[in-house]
């Protein structure tokens, strides 16, 4: 039983969190009644209910933007407390029930369109999702060891991949300062965590080391290591050709799953919750498709937000605006 468990001598009362000025899923959800009975538990990994929250508690959230609050630090996490991570669950993908059953496809011949954004507008277009790899820990709760055997395995799936996917591994650690700055230019590399969310949540802990960044030689499939998950997978190139993008991140994606597996290993995955992530957000096909859009002067139209919000599209960037379906 891990320590905090053992030292619980104050009540659940004493320990529960105050909550009253939060804008997240764990304040609509936790009660105390909750929090008595998920308090007692953990992970075989040790994550306590505690650890889920804890970037919940830490951070209240914007008065107009709810945010989750919680994290897994492996993939037990969603079942050990489930009672909590259910509700998040639900609430925050629409109504997605316990018993519903995820589907995924990623045929890009079942795409329709996306192979003809006018280029006048559309600077670039991207995909992302995220892949964890089962039986090790998840980034708020893996080890020294555990990150840099990940990164191992990894790194060792992607030295595989071939043709047009073909591409070199950057540690971070490693790093010269013009590869870096050749990255920084290309928009690729990730820095070290500085959003509260992610501190709180435990994901910057011995950076930079156990991550990286690799690409292929045409600099359109891109795979962060170890960052808010184990794997980041991005497809992404100037233009707006949505579907040859997409096709490449199915392509690239089921090779890198076929590669772990020929080592041995698997993505985490169920048919209830798809693939597993740290984030609840992200559960599923756990895909983003955005456009980088330069749309001159609608920012400052006075139905812009109206705009936005009909199209369930959020605005990003600073000198133009970026909208990405949300």
């Amino acid at each position: 039983m891990p320590a905090n468990l053992e030292l619980n001598v104050f009540s659940a009362k004493q320990e529960y969190p105050d909550l009253s000025q939060h804008n997240n899923h764990i304040a609509k959800f936790l009660t105390l009644d909750m929090y008595q009975v998920l308090r007692q538990r953990c992970t075989p990994n040790g994550f306590t209910i505690d650890d889920v929250i804890q970037t919940g508690v830490d951070n209240p959230g914007h008065p107009y933007i709810m945010t989750v609050g919680c994290v897994a630090g492996d993939e037990e996490s969603y079942k050990v407390f489930k009672e909590l991570m259910d509700l998040v669950i639900e609430d925050r993908h629409g109504g997605y029930k316990p018993t519903d059953i995820h589907k995924t496809n990623l045929n890009p011949d079942h795409l329709r369109g996306g192979d003809d954004l006018d280029p006048k507008y559309v600077l670039s277009s991207r995909v992302r999702t995220g892949r964890s790899i089962r039986g090790f820990c998840l980034p708020p709760l893996c080890s020294r060891g555990e990150r840099r055997a990940l990164e191992q395995l990894c790194t060792g799936a992607l030295e595989s991949l071939s043709g047009d996917l073909q591409g070199k591994y950057y540690a971070l650690k490693n790093m010269t300062e013009d590869e870096q700055q050749a990255l920084i230019n290309d928009h690729f590399l990730f820095d070290k965590p500085v959003s509260p969310l992610l501190l709180a949540s435990g994901m910057a802990r011995d950076w930079p080391d156990g991550r990286g960044i690799w690409h292929n030689d045409n600099k359109t499939f891109l795979v962060w290591v170890n960052e808010e998950d184990h794997l980041r997978v991005i497809s992404m190139e100037k233009g707006g050709n949505m579907k040859e993008v997409f096709t490449r991140f199915c392509t690239g994606l089921t090779e890198i799953e076929s590669a772990i597996k020929a080592k041995g290993e698997a993505f985490m995955w169920n048919e209830h919750l798809g693939y597993i992530l740290t984030c609840p957000s992200n559960l599923g096909t756990g895909l983003r498709a955005g456009v980088h859009v330069k749309l001159p002067f609608m920012s400052k139209h006075p139905k812009f937000e109206d705009i936005l919000k009909k199209l369930r599209l959020q605005k990003r960037g600073t000198d133009w605006a970026s909208l990405r379906y949300s």
